[in-house]
């Protein structure tokens, strides 16, 4: 079935939907004035059955579009801890500074890439992607300077007529207020997964989980995941 582009170009957007947190407030906040279209990435992280799951429950609570599609070459290259089952669990220190094992290569670059691909192929304006900044984990792929030369990277390397933005809407926010926004906006926060290495109980320890429960406490809210 052919897609018609240029009539919807202004209402079309396309919101990397990992399952998580953030990609699910920022697809709610997307939703509000934009015909969305998730797509969402495996690639070969260690959770990659059950983020998967979280992104169909979070599409369909919206009444949004999903397409899966597989990014296998980024666990094959290797590099980190998330993508390699066989190694250590990475204890989660929110103090830490470094960049840490957790970190994939150079993710959301791939990510952003087929995001922009996508729009570029149906005619929509705008990629979303739930990076958040401050509580990046010390990952260099959640900055605002990355976000800024991939988005000259866009304008240089797509054929459409007006360049496609790449939007980050809770870049400077942290987890707390992305809690608070999502509440306040009706994001399905009950389907998200946050945990970086268990797929039926989050462990509570890795950095993302300890993340998600100070962004939950810190809101004053309960956290509908199960932990262990």
């Amino acid at each position: 079935m052919s897609i018609s582009t240029e009539s919807h170009r202004n209402t079309r957007a396309v919101v990397l939907l990992s399952g998580g947190l953030d990609s699910c407030v920022a697809a709610a906040l997307a939703v509000q004035s934009h015909e969305l279209f998730c797509l969402h990435a495996g690639y070969g992280q260690r959770t990659a059955a059950r983020e998967a799951c979280a992104a169909i429950e979070v599409a369909a609570a919206l009444k949004a579009d999903l397409r899966c599609i597989d990014l296998a070459h980024i666990a094959a290259f290797g590099g980190s801890n998330l993508t390699a089952a066989a190694s250590p669990r990475e204890p989660g220190d929110l103090e830490w500074r470094e960049v840490p094992a957790t970190y994939v290569p150079f993710r959301n670059a791939n990510l952003l890439a087929a995001g922009v691909s996508y729009a570029e192929a149906i005619g929509a304006a705008q990629v979303f992607i739930g990076i958040v900044e401050e509580d990046s984990s010390g990952y260099p792929d959640c900055r605002e300077t990355f976000l800024d030369a991939f988005q000259q990277a866009v304008i240089v390397g797509t054929a459409a007529a007006d360049a496609i933005t790449l939007s980050a809407p809770l870049l400077h926010m942290n987890k707390g207020e992305i809690v608070k926004l999502g509440f306040e906006i009706g994001a399905p926060l009950h389907a998200t997964w946050s945990c970086y290495y268990d797929d039926e109980l989050a462990c509570g320890e890795c950095d993302s989980c300890l993340l998600r429960l100070r962004g939950f406490a810190a809101a004053g809210k309960k956290d509908p995941l199960p932990y262990r």
